[in-house]
């Protein structure tokens, strides 16, 4: 592709014409191939981000995208190959409990996750917390896992969605992250080259997520359930609220921890159970496991209680090389802090509000998240036993435990800890956890 075509569709693009899906195909076998530089792909970003683009126009950079690398296929499976996506969170470990749970229903769950960056933590991270895991596996492995255990979760490898790798890396740096176009673009290219029947959303809103309304949340998943239906890909959002972590801890280890006491039935935060049941039931009806979503609640509850979903999680940790006796002894593997001591309330009263990204961005001025891609992470640090909102607090009680490196450390975490929690005299009233549910192009408001 020659300098001349691509200037001229950037150009197009900037002056709010549409895009033919031929120009949008050339752009990204440019992007491909190196043709195209990380200077048009900026001003293609940015063009996007004011002009937007077309239902069809959407459609057609995904599929652009998706076919730039392999696209799985996954002949003469015993059942539906299925995934979600959450555009992330604050102690928001859903993956780690929902994967097993749609394997344990007879869902394959083929997962591509990415790692943290900023206040958000990431899925690999987390598991490669664990002596041995590897979420570094080449297509045939991968595949040869999901098969044998039904489930495997692994970072994004070359060969898939190479020109995403490549757009992705110009947005995080020139502002155009927030494009709706480029985000459901970005998503649905990736989860179209897993191979999937059908897909759920997890999309969040509040203050520790990048959408900051329901309404906004709500538009975002209604857009990308459209593209990706004309994607043929069946797929239903939920909205869901980020006001406060999702999980009662944050940080790697720390998340890993908590996720399997859910599995054993020895811990279980509703808030995060609630999401997990509430999107494993969307996955399994659009799977076509169970006839409606009160059964796909039961029967992912069922594998929870059963142990069945804690057995595949365990199948996943010895098949990507991680100990056989995770779920017997975590304590014995998981990596633990040097110092854990509490942060106490300074005031009393009711939590009102909590500050969930400076609650995130603690996590990571403590080592266990990255403020750049290529920055190291503990895994052992980060906050347990955080206080909830609408929790009753006395003066001198825990707002949460702070597992630091040093006293230094813990030090500057627990003035940015108090400083992200505000207290008052009454209660804030309760929102459901789960806003509303996207179904293509109809919306469901919850009570």
């Amino acid at each position: 592709m020659d300098m001349r075509p691509v200037k001229e569709l950037i150009q197009k693009k900037r002056d709010g014409l549409e895009l033919e899906t031929a120009e949008i195909e050339a752009l990204v076998a440019g992007v491909s191939n190196g043709r195209v530089s990380d200077a048009q792909i900026a001003a293609f970003t940015m063009a996007t981000w004011f002009r937007g683009m077309s239902l069809r126009e959407q459609t057609a950079l995904t599929f652009a995208m998706r076919d730039s690398g392999t696209v799985l296929r996954w002949p003469d499976l015993g059942g539906p190959v299925l995934d979600k996506h959450s555009t992330g969170g604050v102690g928001d470990l859903v993956s780690l409990v929902l994967g097993p749970v749609v394997a344990a229903c007879g869902g394959y769950v083929p997962m591509i996750s990415g790692r943290g960056l900023g206040h958000t933590g990431g899925t690999l991270d987390k598991l490669e917390s664990i002596p041995g895991f590897n979420g570094e596996l080449g297509i045939e492995r991968f595949q040869k896992l999901v098969l044998d255990s039904g489930l495997a979760i692994v970072g994004q490898t070359s060969e898939l969605v190479p020109a995403d790798r490549r757009i992705y890396a110009v947005r995080d740096v020139t502002g155009t992250v927030a494009s709706t176009p480029l985000i459901v673009s970005s998503i649905l290219s990736k989860k179209l080259a897993e191979g999937l029947d059908a897909l759920v959303m997890d999309i969040k809103y509040g203050c520790g997520a990048f959408m900051a309304d329901v309404d906004a949340a709500r538009k975002l998943g209604q857009e990308i359930c459209r593209v990706a239906g004309m994607a043929g890909l069946a797929c239903n959002a939920l909205v869901t609220h980020m006001a406060q972590p999702l999980a009662s801890c944050a940080g790697n280890a720390l998340e890993v921890r908590e996720a399997i006491r859910l599995l054993q039935g020895e811990a279980r935060n509703r808030r995060l159970l609630d999401v997990v049941l509430a999107l494993c039931a969307e996955l399994l009806q659009l799977g076509g496991l169970v006839a409606d979503l009160a059964e796909g609640r039961a029967a992912a509850g069922a594998a929870i209680d059963s142990g069945r979903a804690a057995e595949r999680f365990a199948r996943m940790v010895r098949g990507q090389g991680g100990p056989g006796n995770l779920l017997d002894k975590p304590e014995a593997h998981l990596p633990s802090a040097p110092l854990c001591r509490p942060v106490t309330a300074e005031g009393q009263g009711f939590v009102t509000a909590i500050d969930t990204t400076a609650v995130g961005m603690v996590v990571v001025q403590l080592g266990g998240g990255r403020h750049h891609a290529e920055d190291p992470v503990d895994p052992s640090v980060g906050l347990s036993e955080l206080a909830a909102l609408g929790q009753n607090i006395e003066a001198g009680a825990p707002i949460g435990f702070i597992h630091a490196a040093s006293e230094a450390d813990w030090r500057r975490a627990a003035n940015a800890l108090r400083r992200a929690y505000r207290l008052g005299a009454e209660p804030p009233r309760a929102e459901p956890v789960v806003a509303c549910r996207v179904e293509g192009e109809s919306v469901h408001a919850t009570a």
